[in-house]
């Protein structure tokens, strides 16, 4: 068994701040903002890329405001299960200012895709968002990056704070035995493990 490629704290900031980089116009910043906003998705909810692309703006943003659960809908998921993922402060800060500066603009009504090019009756493909987190991590940090990066980043992150069948449940796997690929230690368990 592999360890996952994951990503320290620090790159996935510097990933984040690359994103959202722009030449200044308009256009430039609401897609910074948007590429932001789907990678820290990524980063706080574990979701596929596929499930990021087929979320809709109601997923995320529900009653004007964000939603407390993001839930991934069976039709969008992977092993076709629904399940729910708590939304973490940050996340709903963002959320909040993507409905501001991306959805109200384009008219998105709440059936539209959450992340689209210009039109929100378009999804954005897993490909464009595959490529552009790797540009991305490229020009932070010269690694490739890719949305699974992401995906194993959170799962990681969520097996040091809980145990493996809260991981399962919320990364939707179906057999425990493909969360157990995060029990992996890292440097920081080896350092605490001798030194204590």
């Amino acid at each position: 068994m592999s360890i996952p490629k994951t990503l320290t704290v620090d790159q996935c900031r510097l990933l984040l701040v690359e994103l959202m980089r722009s030449d200044g116009t308009e256009k430039q910043m609401t897609r910074g903002s948007r590429n932001n906003a789907m990678a820290l998705i990524m980063l706080e909810t574990g979701v596929r890329v596929g499930e990021l692309c087929g979320l809709r703006v109601d997923d995320l943003w529900f009653a004007e405001q964000p939603v407390e659960f993001l839930v991934v809908r069976a039709e969008i998921a992977k092993n076709k299960k629904e399940r729910r993922i708590p939304i973490s402060r940050i996340l709903s800060e963002t959320i909040t200012y993507i409905e501001a500066i991306l959805w109200s603009p384009k008219k998105a009504n709440s059936g539209s895709y959450a992340f689209f090019t210009n039109d929100p009756s378009r999804a954005l493909t897993t490909r464009t968002v595959e490529r552009i987190i790797l540009d991305a991590g490229i020009k932070a940090f010269n690694i490739d990056v890719t949305p699974h990066t992401l995906r194993h980043t959170f799962g990681t992150k969520m097996m040091r704070k809980t145990n493996a069948r809260v991981v399962q449940a919320l990364l939707g796997h179906s057999k425990l035995t493909s969360t157990q690929i995060y029990m992996h230690p890292n440097s920081d368990d080896l350092r605490k493990a001798i030194d204590s």
